[in-house]
């Protein structure tokens, strides 16, 4: 907590900085693209395992609070992106370092340049449904209370990490350090140093499709509009239900290619693994103090990363049959009932 509260004091101290800035903003972004992340990959499951709390979810994902939090996001990965790929030439190029505040400002700048035409298309998609008449949307109350199972599921992850942390100090306590020995990098983590370089140049052109296909072209409010056609697809989704848009998109095949189960599964693969290394990064920089609690982040961000692995991989192999899509439709029937 305390390492914590002097980032924060020596951010304000710099009064701006641009590269004290840049390095606040990266981990923010970064944690807010995990958190939603964690989010998206365990509700878009559902469509596969629970039809019908899926349904609620896309609900959720269609109220004011999500709506703007979709704005939000969207900024996230811009400039998460976008600064990632300025850390990444400037490590492949380290004398170019020289010109990293000039970098920064050039990051801020064309994220606010991708930004404005993209929160105008996405304001466009808000603004229409919104608009329509008798538009129904779930209560502030009803949303937040829909987010309580992610918020157990996440203290159980950090119950577990800890709980793991005592095992395996108990197991294997930690030996005294030998002062006199020559300090080694790890090769483990000089293996994640290259890991988040070059999975994030592979992430951002899927990140990006991903964004302006499921965000800009065809937003969260396009998921459930009847007989509207699946981007990317020339199915329309008959039902109006987002399982079956789902089921649509995962279905479609280009020659004998489910072209969209491998986009999904190649973006969650390298995802899911950058973004909780990075928060494990983020967790131990402010543990440190504390060896026990400091390995708990370590398993904790493990623990996440598995689960999201295997229920997102789970649900791309499985299948979305017809029982689903009419579990679906019934389940929002009754969804303002």
């Amino acid at each position: 907590m305390t390492s914590l509260v002097l980032t924060l004091t020596e951010t304000l101290r710099y009064r701006g900085a641009i590269g004290q800035w840049s390095w606040v903003l990266h981990r923010i972004s970064g944690i807010g693209v995990v958190f939603f992340l964690t989010l998206h990959v365990v509700d878009t499951s559902w469509s596969v395992f629970y039809p019908e709390l899926y349904v609620r979810a896309i609900a959720s994902y269609q109220s004011p609070l999500f709506t703007i939090g979709e704005f939000g996001l969207v900024a996230c990965v811009v400039y998460h992106a976008l600064n990632g790929l300025r850390i990444a030439i400037m490590d492949f190029k380290p004398v170019w370092w020289k010109y990293q505040q000039r970098a920064a400002v050039w990051v801020l700048i064309g994220t606010g340049v991708i930004l404005v035409p993209v929160f105008i298309l996405m304001f466009s998609h808000v603004l229409k449904f919104y608009s329509e008449p008798d538009r129904q949307v779930l209560p502030l109350v009803t949303v937040i209370l829909e987010q309580l199972p992610f918020a157990v599921g996440i203290a159980a992850a950090l119950v577990g990490g800890v709980i793991f942390s005592g095992i395996h100090g108990l197991i294997a306590p930690a030996k005294p350090k030998d002062k006199k020995a020559k300090p080694q990098g790890s090769r483990l983590e000089g293996f994640w140093w290259s890991y988040m370089r070059v999975s994030g140049l592979l992430i951002v052109p899927l990140v990006f499709g991903h964004l302006a296909m499921m965000h800009i072209i065809q937003g969260v409010f396009d998921i459930t509009a009847a007989d509207f056609s699946v981007v990317g697809t020339t199915t329309a989704n008959a039902s109006g239900t987002a399982v079956e848009f789902v089921a649509n998109r995962w279905n479609y095949l280009i020659g004998p290619v489910a072209i969209w189960r491998i986009y999904d599964l190649a973006l969650l693969a390298l995802v899911v693994v950058h973004g909780f290394n990075g928060l494990r990064l983020v967790l131990t920089d402010y543990t440190a103090f504390s060896p026990w609690l400091r390995r708990g982040m370590m398993y904790m961000c493990v623990i996440g990363a598995v689960v999201l692995l295997v229920l997102g991989i789970g649900a791309l192999l499985s299948t979305i049959d017809t029982a689903a899509i009419e579990m679906a439709t019934q389940a929002m029937e009754n969804l303002h009932q």
